[in-house]
């Protein structure tokens, strides 16, 4: 349902934090922000500043696998976005620096939303056209037809329905192409949500996605008509870049495995649009898999960057060391926890799962994922410079006693493992807050690092408190597929789950995870299964806010509300690394998590 964090990130280990922490220089005649900070384990390595490249130049980014789709109405992880706002535009989309809110983007202006929160008014900005072979002005009905074909058999989108299935009439199950009642297009500029509850505030800002990407009706309808459609071969751009096509449309600039290639679109009109587009084309060379071999050919070359993948570990403490106005770790927007069953005994308990967050070691948890140098320490959920973030505690937490003590606090858990007995005498806990019941908790872990490590770190925090664990391995999609997605595997605890952004609001990352009415018997994303009338009831009244300061609020209050209930282990508030040439003058996109290829430039 949305976008969950995968474990990208190789452990850096403990040297690199030490060696990191000796650096401070800055690189103000590059734009670069300075990276003392940075190697504190603060604010990450920013990039250089959008708006100050030059024109020109071709740019290849090296990845070792392709983008996930194409098309706009199925396409939702990052390498995909990389590629996608750089060839497309939607209703509204974030620029660099952009973490408050999308700003317009073929739309004219923010939406007009209703005092009822249910319907919203969009006007669309004029002049802005198809690539080739379309060549026509974009419309509302465009937007639409995007919209409807998304809620298709056809063109399955993977989160239309967790997003827009407020709008009046909006498809229940998978079918054909239907109309959509609630989506109106009064005129050729105009286009009108109508929803059945007040939600706008989160519908609003999921227009930022690609769902939003206009398509064309009366050229994209044939290749719809085929199940799968076959628009992924053939889609009508709308950015400042597009794919190498031929005159049909087909997108000869993409062998699938081996490479994209992208060049300007003739039809791109530079005064509708806030992207500057300094580079005359971009190549992706695909089917790089040695992560570290192709990291350090960015290094060492001209006009390189990295696309899909992450940096391996040995890189980044090089390039920290060495390369330091060549690397950029960016804020994730998202968290990584180690999920506790609470519909299963003995973490059924509030106390017992209190105890073990107070004898968890999160510090020895944030060394699996590489320290401070890739992530913030968690002390609750909504992450660094999110929305709600600081209403919540911000670093310093929520104030639980639990999660005081990064290293684990074993006297604090004896406490709360005795308090737990002395609720339930039937507990099998002895006088020295150990759990001395021999059944076995099913923890299902991934099979490689640093997943494994960090399943391997947490085995040890459960078992110093007495559990006995049953702990197994299993291969990432299927840990979600099979185990921890799946309520009936009875899985007691998931060492590598979290969420990562779809946009910047805080409801995105907190009510699907810990909102008992989001229990699902198939991908369920509630992985500890918390179902807290209260919580729920929060969430409720939070939801039908207007985006803004009482909305963030509202839900750093439910952030404190779901850390008291103890969940989850969290530990980890993540930091992505990427890596540039030496002549490359890269811009981040926070939102993408990526090099926003519409901003950067050559040097």
């Amino acid at each position: 349902m949305h976008r969950r964090l995968l474990p990208a990130v190789v452990a850096v280990g403990a040297a690199l934090i030490v060696a990191a922490c000796g650096s401070s220089d800055d690189n103000t005649s590059t734009g670069k922000a300075s990276n003392s900070k940075a190697a504190a384990g603060g604010e990450p390595f920013s990039g250089a500043k959008a708006g100050e490249g030059k024109k020109g130049g071709s740019l290849t980014a090296l990845a070792s696998g392709d983008v996930d789709y194409v098309d706009p109405g199925q396409t939702y992880y990052a390498f995909g976005n990389m590629i996608h706002y750089a060839v497309n535009r939607t209703l509204y989309s974030y620029g660099p620096g952009d973490i408050d809110k999308p700003r317009p983007d073929i739309a004219a202006s923010e939406p007009e939303i209703s005092a009822d929160q249910k319907t919203m008014t969009i006007k669309l900005r004029p002049g802005i056209k198809f690539a080739p072979p379309v060549n026509r002005a974009v419309t509302s009905k465009d937007v639409k037809y995007a919209f409807e074909r998304a809620f298709s058999a056809n063109v399955p989108s993977p989160y239309a329905a967790a997003y827009f299935s407020d709008v009046v009439g909006a498809p229940k199950k998978l079918g054909a192409i239907k109309d959509i009642p609630g989506i109106e297009t009064p005129d050729d500029q105009t286009l009108v949500f109508k929803l059945t509850t007040p939600s706008a505030a989160l519908v609003s800002q999921a227009l930022a996605m690609p769902i939003s990407t206009p398509v064309p009706k009366e050229y994209a309808a044939k290749f719809d008509a085929h199940q799968p459609s076959t628009y992924d071969q053939y889609v009508a751009f709308t950015g400042p870049y597009m794919y190498k096509n031929d005159s049909s449309g087909k997108l000869v600039g993409r062998k699938p495995g081996k490479s994209i290639e992208l060049v300007r679109n003739p039809n791109w009109d530079p005064k509708t649009d806030y992207r500057p587009a300094y580079l005359d084309s971009i190549t992706v060379e695909e089917g790089n898999d040695d992560a570290v071999s192709s990291a350090r050919r960015i290094l060492k070359g001209q006009s390189l960057v990295q696309g899909d993948g992450t940096t391996p570990a040995p890189v980044i403490k090089t390039a920290v060391q060495q390369d330091k106005d060549q690397i950029a770790l960016i804020p994730s927007g998202g968290y990584r926890m180690i999920s506790m069953n609470s519909s299963i005994k003995p973490f059924d308990n509030l106390n017992v799962r209190k105890a073990v967050l107070a004898a968890a070691d999160r510090q020895a948890l944030l060394l699996t994922r590489g320290g401070k140098m890739i992530g913030d320490l968690a002390t609750h959920f909504l992450p660094s410079d999110f929305p709600g973030f600081a209403d919540a505690g911000g670093l310093k937490g929520t104030g639980a006693d639990f999660l005081a003590s990064p290293s684990g606090n074993m006297d604090l858990a004896k406490k709360y493992m005795l308090a737990a007995k002395k609720e339930d005498p039937s507990l099998p806990i002895d006088a020295n807050g150990m759990w001395t019941g021999g059944e076995k908790l099913l923890m299902v872990a991934a099979n490689a690092d640093p997943g494994k490590k960090t399943a391997e770190v947490a085995l040890q925090q459960f078992q110093k408190l007495g559990f006995n664990v049953n702990f197994r391995t299993a291969p990432q999609d299927t840990l979600y597929t099979k185990f921890c997605n799946v309520p009936k595997a009875q899985v007691v605890v998931c060492p590598n789950v979290g969420f990562q952004k779809d946009f910047y609001d805080p409801q995105s990352l907190l009510d699907p995870v810990f909102n008992g009415k989001n229990i699902l018997p198939q991908n369920n994303s509630n992985w500890s299964q918390l179902n807290v009338p209260a919580i729920n009831d929060a969430m409720a009244k939070a939801a039908a806010l207007p985006a803004g300061p009482q909305r963030n609020k509202a839900w750093g209050e439910i952030d404190k509300m779901v850390t008291e209930q103890a969940p989850a282990i969290p530990f980890i508030w993540d930091k992505v690394p990427t890596v540039e040439s030496a002549n490359v003058r890269g811009v981040v996109n926070e939102y993408s998590t990526s090099w926003d290829l519409s901003f950067t430039s050559l040097k």
